[in-house]
């Protein structure tokens, strides 16, 4: 039985990478399912990309449907006729996706009109903002999937509030941090670790590409001048992502003791991530690492899709007024940030729950 495996953003190649691990092993050992890797080339550099696939033992695509770079819009039609055409030249039994980015949702369109079932995994995470492209992306997902693979009972209590039934809903933890507990022993120094003088539990890591965030090159400015100032001189060590590289180049400078430095691999950038003092971001995905490294975590946007890293973890929510910043450094100078615990099922083993769900969910009647 052949299911489609679908990736094709750096989020998303964090998330299939163990449940590639659990199907390789059930084949092994004799199990049903086969998979065929689809890349579809929404992120297509190495550094975004490439470096993934080799960090995390991710097996080369059997098809890259390579639609690059464009528009929201010209990127789900892209990958939407793509993804069409090699389903009706080779169907599979099950389209699997992964997260919320464009790819995720214009794999799960196509799949569904030629039905074949789809199925989603980080299904039911709601932030409830409409303006954050991956919002719709979740929505549209999980409006159309058979199967529902959840990282937290709040996902499954969204979920149900849209009318999915207990039977399709399958709670099975955060295969993100099946990823972690894996590579925590490979985790290796960035080859500027020395040259910039880092030292564990000496610096911060910042990441920002939200458009609200980065977008606006004075509102920007007074972000970066707020870090600056509220981290008190320790270095400022920052990935820069393409789209606020955009913003930094026509603002000409950080502040001082920012480093800039190109996006990370995998390893790379969760060893930075380890040994920070904390962690300053808008992302969603990055606070679930924290919450399991124990690293504070201070978070630039108002809703998070993710509360059980706030309730449970080290993330704290801060906004997007730079004025908050400054207390909430104030506080975790002086020792005072939440020590934080582990969500339930965050415990390494969600790719094999996934593929004994599979398993049984797609046996012969």
């Amino acid at each position: 039985m052949l299911i489609d495996i679908i990736a094709g953003a750096r989020p998303n190649f964090m998330k299939i990478a163990p449940i590639i691990r659990a199907l390789d092993q059930r084949m092994a050992e004799g199990g049903p399912l086969r998979y065929r890797l689809v890349h579809t080339g929404q992120h297509y550099d190495a550094r975004m990309s490439g470096d993934f696939f080799t960090q995390l033992g991710i097996p080369d695509p059997h098809v890259n449907l390579e639609v690059g770079s464009g528009t929201q819009a010209e990127q789900t039609a892209a990958i939407m006729t793509r993804y069409e055409k090699l389903l009706i030249e080779a169907p599979s039994r099950l389209c699997l996706v992964v997260g919320d980015v464009t790819s995720t949702m214009a794999c799960a369109i196509a799949a569904q009109k030629l039905q074949v079932p789809v199925a989603h995994v980080e299904a039911g995470i709601r932030s409830g903002d409409w303006s954050m492209p991956e919002e719709i992306n979740r929505m549209v997902t999980d409006a159309i999937s058979n199967f529902f693979f959840t990282t937290s009972t709040i996902a499954n209590d969204n979920l149900r509030r849209a009318g999915i039934g207990d039977e399709r809903l399958f709670f099975v933890g955060n295969t993100m941090i099946d990823t972690l507990l894996t590579n925590l022993p490979r985790l290796q120094k960035p080859g500027f670790w020395d040259a910039y003088g880092l030292e564990a539990g000496g610096y911060f890591v910042v990441t920002l590409h939200r458009p609200a965030n980065v977008d606006e090159g004075g509102a920007f400015t007074r972000l970066l001048g707020a870090i600056g100032a509220a981290t008190r001189g320790l270095p400022v060590v920052f990935p820069v992502h393409p789209r606020t590289a955009r913003t930094l180049e026509a603002l000409g400078a950080a502040p001082a003791g920012f480093h800039l430095v190109e996006p990370q691999p995998y390893l790379e950038f969760n060893y930075l991530v380890q040994h920070a003092k904390a962690v300053i971001t808008d992302s969603g995905g990055i606070t679930e690492e924290t919450t399991v490294l124990g690293v504070p975590c201070l978070t630039l946007r108002d809703t998070t899709e993710r509360p059980e890293t706030v309730s449970i973890g080290t993330n704290e929510l801060i906004g997007t007024d730079p004025a908050r910043l400054a207390p909430a450094l104030d506080r975790l100078f002086a020792g005072d940030w939440k020590k934080g615990g582990i969500p339930e099922l965050w415990d390494g083993q969600t790719g094999p729950r996934i593929v004994q769900h599979l398993e049984r969910l797609l046996q012969p009647a």
